[in-house]
């Protein structure tokens, strides 16, 4: 073989080295692109996604030991709830997803309670602020602080709200549920209630009315103090029309309808009919509103949203005629305009026309 076809090949085999080299720096820097692609399309889809390893504490395992203050101070341990069933939840009452939720899980309550399962919020904040969270939905179940910012062992990197269920021997029963939708799908579970399908609207949705119950329901029936101290019941009414109107002190438009349903049952009401407004807040407040506007009817209070809860709507004002038999007349009134003329459609005495 002559000189130059040894270069040559000296040449090509130069060539193919450099074409190999390139092209493995060229898979391997796609390599890493497909992986950075790979990684950004992972945090994108989010957490739950992104990683596919078990999250929480795996099942039939002990659930990690705690003890801490409820709202009266007492220590509470996780072992004093042995025997019972607990649905622990991760909680924190200025978390809106809690919010959301917390008249859903206020219902569920009665149904925990008949399978021997201990409702308990291991939360943060101060007891007053909890206080009232737990008054304004009527949630009664033991309410743990934690040092803000130091969750339990639990649920340490976990958002709220979050829920472990245990079994009677403090062991995790099912997994870690997370966010609002599962945290209630697994309350409703433990409750005994049969778990909603994909296709359905979500418990927050669809187990509370929030319009308002329709005309032609049952007025849900009450017996509440009012700001003399004297009970007063939906029953005692009955043969009478009652305007039933939800308020709040501290609602401005509210204010603004106090002062002319005052007068409007002054100048126009009778025997036929009543008024009673249904409050919240403290005794103090509504009393010096009451003396403020010069009402006459009754003013009772609610505790938290609790009457509210029952016809279906938790916002102020509003108001429902019931009629004689204690039914719903009317759809609900909204806002003071709205209140007004229900008020006087539905509560005056209409006058007959002369005879010809």
């Amino acid at each position: 073989m002559g000189v130059t076809a040894w270069v040559l090949l000296a040449l090509l085999g130069a060539a193919f080295v450099g074409v190999w080299w390139a092209v493995y720096h060229l898979l391997r820097q796609q390599g890493r692109i497909l992986l950075r692609i790979e990684e950004l399309e992972a945090r994108s889809m989010g957490p739950s996604r992104a990683d596919e390893r078990p999250r929480g504490l795996p099942i039939a395992t002990p659930a990690p030991s705690f003890q801490m203050p409820d709202l009266n101070g007492s220590i509470v341990r996780l072992e004093d709830f042995r025997g019972k069933r607990v649905l622990l939840v991760h909680w924190d009452p200025q978390c809106g997803f809690c919010q959301r939720i917390a008249p859903d899980v206020a219902l569920l309550q009665e149904g925990l309670s008949k399978r021997r399962t201990e409702l308990v919020l291991l939360s943060y904040g101060d007891p007053e602020r909890n206080r009232a969270m737990a008054d304004e939905h009527g949630i009664r179940c033991p309410i743990l602080l934690q040092p803000d910012g130091s969750a339990v062992e639990a649920f340490t990197a976990q958002g709220t709200p979050a829920a472990y269920l245990l079994d009677e021997k403090g062991r995790i029963a099912k997994p870690l549920a997370l966010g609002s939708e599962q945290v209630l799908a697994l309350a409703h579970e433990a409750s005994g209630r049969k778990p909603r399908l994909e296709s359905k609207r979500s418990l927050a949705e669809s187990r509370l009315e929030r319009e308002g119950i329709p005309a032609g329901t049952p007025a849900p029936t009450f017996e509440l103090p009012d700001v003399h101290g004297r009970k007063v019941s939906l029953n005692d009414y009955r043969g009478r029309r009652v305007l039933l109107v939800f308020s709040d002190p501290d609602c401005g438009p509210c204010d603004a309808l106090m002062t002319e349903l005052a007068e409007f049952y002054r100048r126009h009401l009778h025997e036929a009919s009543t008024v009673i407004l249904v409050s919240r807040g403290e005794l103090a407040v509504n009393r010096r509103k009451n003396a403020e506007h010069g009402i006459e009817f009754p003013v009772v209070i609610q505790p938290g949203w609790r009457v509210s809860k029952h016809y279906g709507i938790f916002s102020t004002p509003v108001a429902f005629l019931v009629d004689e038999q204690g039914v719903i007349a009317r759809d609900v009134a909204r806002a003071g305009p709205e209140i007004m003329r229900l008020a006087r459609e539905g509560l005056t005495v209409r006058e007959e026309a002369p005879m010809a």
